[in-house]
């Protein structure tokens, strides 16, 4: 194991005992070392790294924190790793979804409150008649956030929601655009409401299922 990846397991593993937790602040770095047996330039690429990932909050002038760890803070390094991906890997990130996101509609169906679907109501009421692409890629991405969300897992929710980068959106919303299939989208998001808000998990799993299979058809028709 690389001299870094051991200040990162060490520090880990300060995390997972519960030695410090979420919002609590490292010892300094002299004693952090000394602590973990390595060396402080060791010690510094370590927490360099997990700053990027968004495990460490380092203040200049005060000192370095453990972040909230919450799972969208977590997650966010994936997000940006998915919009990097090429149009023949999103097919694979689309696989993912297929699988994931349905079982996250049918939750959100037995557990969403009357709040939660009126929230999402006038969300999809307030897309206007003639919306340009900006405005229906802010709605797609919430839309299904806000699905996700209301299903009460914040890992679950979090994790669609790295899988969808706004990069992701956009090249899939212009596949939809240009096929003219916009009403016919924005259709079955009503129709995943109407079945979350109907109290039916079955119905409204095999509707995101479809959803998201067929908008998958769309880019797999679009790389070829």
């Amino acid at each position: 194991m690389a001299v870094t990846d051991e200040a990162i397991a060490g520090i880990k593993q300060m995390i997972v005992s519960g030695e410090i937790g979420p919002g609590d602040r490292l010892p300094p770095e002299k004693e952090l070392s000394e602590k973990l047996g390595l060396s402080r330039s060791s010690l510094r690429e370590a927490v360099k790294a997990l700053e990027v990932i968004r495990v460490l909050d380092v203040r200049r002038g005060d000192g370095t924190y453990v972040t909230s760890l919450e799972p969208h803070l977590l997650l966010e390094a994936m997000s940006f790793v998915v919009d990097l991906h090429q149009d023949d890997s999103i097919l694979e990130i689309f696989a993912v979804r297929r699988m994931l996101e349905p079982q996250a509609t049918a939750l959100a169906a037995r557990e969403a409150s009357d709040d939660d679907v009126a929230d999402i109501r006038s969300l999809l009421d307030s897309l206007g008649t003639d919306p340009d692409i900006d405005e229906l890629i802010a709605h797609d991405i919430d839309f299904h956030n806000r699905v996700a969300r209301s299903a009460g897992n914040a890992y679950l929710a979090s994790l669609l929601e790295s899988l969808s980068g706004r990069t992701v959106r956009a090249r899939v919303w212009r596949a939809i655009t240009e096929g003219g299939s916009v009403e016919r989208t924005i259709g079955e998001h009503h129709a995943i409401l109407d079945a979350v808000a109907n109290r039916d998990p079955n119905l409204a799993s095999a509707l995101m299922t479809a959803h998201v299979a067929g908008v998958e058809e769309w880019v797999r028709r679009s790389v070829q």
